[in-house]
């Protein structure tokens, strides 16, 4: 779908909705790569030294391990022959024992090379999701695999990769990207798009959309490819923005944080309780952005640290959010000076 919007500088502009934005924009060489540039510039060593390790690539997930893996792969091979030498995978779906004993071992172990110097590349994403059990099948192969076939393992937590394949793999740790760098990518975009952004709102703007991705840079691209799709954008309906991403718009957050304030928790339960589709986890990263405000007794303040990881732990074991939003809302009040 293609959507006819405002006229800038005398030219009709048509935006591309129906290709996503972090496709359209994915970097296509090192230089375009946000804010790594220790491990940028360590991988580009390996590649020209032709010693290439195997590596893991482990951060936040939106900082760029999936593009710079992708990347390599395109230096190292040329394009006529990529996909006969280069098995993407997405591990957390894909990668069980029966799929390393088949698929990844006979790629492992055919002969399709082309060219002199080609490496083959196997790229797993989401490694930290594949089983213990799979994951020592998965390090036998890798521990057996020629100088020709390289790994690269993509993880957001490298604790969950067993030692046996992290001491075979070069390390690199990816971080989050700062509020300067995303809002200079999505101020890229805007412009490449020939989107329109009101002066008087622009920073507000920005400073949501950053908000909203926590430093992931492909979830703030996506929520401003979705702000523009839903036509969000002309007006900067910012309370939107923020309740299609999961989160209490500021005229709904702000009652509550009065609530807090007030010491009232029967008028906090029903205003949580008259929110549709309540996202717990988002709200508690507004909560936690919002404690400065709240007064709390310094005394009180580390164990109030650790109700709000408790309480987000029980909701992502399943636990019912109103209950466990209510409890922290409670012990909130509780500790808050008013």
């Amino acid at each position: 779908m293609i959507k006819l919007i405002n006229i800038v500088n005398g030219n009709i502009v048509l935006i591309d909705l129906e290709t996503p934005w972090v496709e359209k924009y994915r970097p296509q060489n090192f230089s375009d790569i946000v804010s790594q540039s220790i491990a940028i510039e360590n991988i580009k060593d390996f590649i020209t030294s032709n010693n290439m390790p195997h590596m893991i690539f482990t951060g936040p997930a939106g900082t760029g391990k999936t593009s710079t893996a992708l990347i390599i792969a395109k230096e190292a091979i040329k394009s006529e022959n990529y996909y006969i030498n280069v098995l993407e995978l997405n591990a957390s779906d894909t990668v069980r024992m029966e799929y390393v004993r088949t698929v990844i071992k006979d790629f492992v172990n055919q002969n399709v090379m082309v060219g002199s110097n080609t490496v083959k590349f196997i790229l797993l994403d989401e490694a930290d999701n594949i089983p213990n059990q799979v994951q020592q099948a998965l390090r036998r192969i890798i521990e057996k695999s020629s100088n020709d076939v390289k790994f690269i393992l993509l993880c957001n937590y490298i604790n969950k990769i067993i030692d046996p394949i992290i001491s075979r793999c070069a390390v690199f740790r990816f971080v989050k990207l700062s509020k300067e760098k995303i809002i200079e990518r999505l101020k890229l975009i805007i412009k490449k798009e020939g989107i329109k952004i009101s002066p008087k709102k622009a920073s507000e703007f920005y400073e949501t959309l950053f908000f909203i991705s926590e430093g992931d840079l492909r979830k703030a691209i996506n929520t401003l490819q979705m702000a523009v799709a839903l036509e969000l954008i002309d007006n900067l309906d910012l309370a939107e923005i923020l309740k299609i991403s999961g989160f209490l718009d500021n005229n709904t957050f702000n009652k509550l944080i009065l609530t807090i304030k007030e010491h009232n928790l029967n008028h906090a339960k029903d205003l949580i309780e008259s929110i549709e589709n309540l996202d717990s986890r988002n709200l508690i990263r507004q909560i936690i952005n919002e404690l400065p405000s709240l007064n709390i007794n310094p005394s009180a303040y580390a164990n109030l640290i650790s109700f709000i990881g408790e309480i987000d732990y029980r909701i992502s074991q399943g636990s019912d959010e109103q209950i466990q939003i209510t409890a922290l809302i409670a012990k909130l009040i509780r500790y808050s000076e008013g």
